[in-house]
């Protein structure tokens, strides 16, 4: 039994000891590249003086949209200004311990690793363990270079980004800057280029869909690929409820919720203004530079009245119609022979011809037979009859040379 003893008692203190060289081991390995990695980084300094390019917003003067200037779609929104459903989502989706560490979490880093075998097993794309921190020290202060030393080098600026900055500061950064598609750099931005809302607005289904983008975001499009979206949302979603910040019921509720987008129209949002946008634009440019117009974020309010703007359209395009129209009517754009074409259906006919740019309001139409007081007509759409009367036409007589007009219409 003695000798039993001592047998365990040596393999054990043999086994501790050769556990605490393996420990002190790797903790040698881990300060040696710890150390070599510490040197020449980035300022993390610079994120205090963090400026991001905004876009520049051009109003009426009722002040309605007409247009924007921007290199990149941003819109910087403070930390107290994001709803908490926003917040949550991102937290579960990226970073479920972001209030707890220091800018590495060894929990999320364990955990991402138990999770990775059986992903790996089942062919699943593989969890990653960097905090919202390293995402912060990656996007604005490094490059997407060789990955194990960037890793490294992500890791000691997180490090002292945490001892630099409080969270909400760390968390700002972050919901503002993170590039989730659709050219939407920020969660403002992404909420309407998605949603056409502002993150007030938005539900919880839809929050945790922007929070399922981070990621990569083509991977996850609404359209191309709904159905990788919605399982992914409702990832997040789920996480929420594992995390305690919504309930079970809350959580079931938005995982019915159906995924759709309404992209938001950029530039003007009135119609015909193109013309005086260019004209703001040039005096901008010249008053505040190329900078502050495309990356300053600036509010401009232009003396453009949208109603007047409208009826002086119209009014212009009802006068050019006067115009041609007491100048005779130039023909068709296309003619088929209905020998030439026999069988054919005249919906494909239509289609196959090349219509002028500016056509609307108007449709362009076939001639499919001609009456004593009407003329039977199939529109482009291919689905669709109307006719013509007569008294419509009577301005239609043929242009003839030197602005003279051929014979009434009859």
């Amino acid at each position: 039994m003695r000798i039993k003893r001592r047998f365990w008692l040596k393999a054990l203190s043999y086994l501790f000891g050769m556990g605490v060289i393996l420990a002190f081991g790797a903790l040698g390995v881990v300060g040696y590249f710890w150390g070599k990695y510490s040197r020449d980084l980035p300022d993390y300094e610079v994120l205090a003086e963090y400026e991001p390019s905004i876009t520049t917003r051009v109003h009426a003067g009722d002040g309605s949209l007409i247009a924007e200037f921007a290199r990149e779609r941003r819109l910087f929104v403070p930390r107290k200004a994001i709803p908490d459903n926003v917040v949550f989502a991102f937290l579960s989706a990226e970073d479920q311990n972001f209030y707890k560490h220091r800018g590495i979490d060894p929990v999320g880093i364990a955990r991402a690793a138990v999770a990775n075998v059986s992903n790996y097993m089942n062919d699943r794309r593989l969890e990653g363990a960097s905090t919202i921190t390293q995402q912060v020290a990656k996007n604005f202060l490094l490059t997407s270079d060789v990955k194990l030393e960037r890793k490294m080098k992500e890791a000691v600026l997180a490090t002292r980004i945490e001892r630099a900055f409080e969270k909400d500061e760390i968390l700002e950064l972050y919901l503002n800057e993170i590039y989730l598609g659709f050219s939407s750099y920020g969660v403002a931005a992404a909420a309407l280029n998605y949603f056409d809302k502002s993150l007030d607005e938005l539900t919880l289904a839809e929050a945790a869909y922007l929070a399922a983008l981070p990621k990569a975001p083509n991977n996850y499009h609404p359209t191309r690929r709904k159905e990788r979206a919605l399982a992914r949302r409702n990832w997040v979603i789920g996480r929420m409820a594992e995390d305690g910040r919504i309930s079970l019921e809350t959580a079931h509720l938005a995982q019915q919720e159906d995924l759709v987008v309404k992209p938001r129209q950029h530039g003007a949002q009135t119609a015909d203004v193109e013309y005086f946008v260019e004209h703001v634009r040039r005096e901008v440019y010249d008053i505040y530079g190329e900078k502050n117009l495309y990356d300053g974020g600036l509010s401009i309010r232009a003396t453009l009245d949208t109603t007047l703007q409208q009826a002086a359209v119209k009014a212009l395009r009802d006068g050019l119609v006067a115009y041609d129209r007491r100048h005779g009517w130039r023909g068709p754009i296309a003619h088929f022979d209905p020998q030439d074409t026999e069988g054919q259906p005249w919906a494909e006919l239509l289609k196959s011809v090349s219509i002028p740019t500016g056509l609307e309001p108007w449709q362009p139409a076939i001639v499919l037979s001609v009456g004593e007081t009407t003329a039977a007509i199939g529109l482009k759409s291919g689905e669709e009859t109307s006719f013509i009367p007569l008294e419509e036409l009577t301005w239609a007589r043929p242009w003839a040379k030197h602005q003279k007009l051929g014979p009434e219409v009859k």
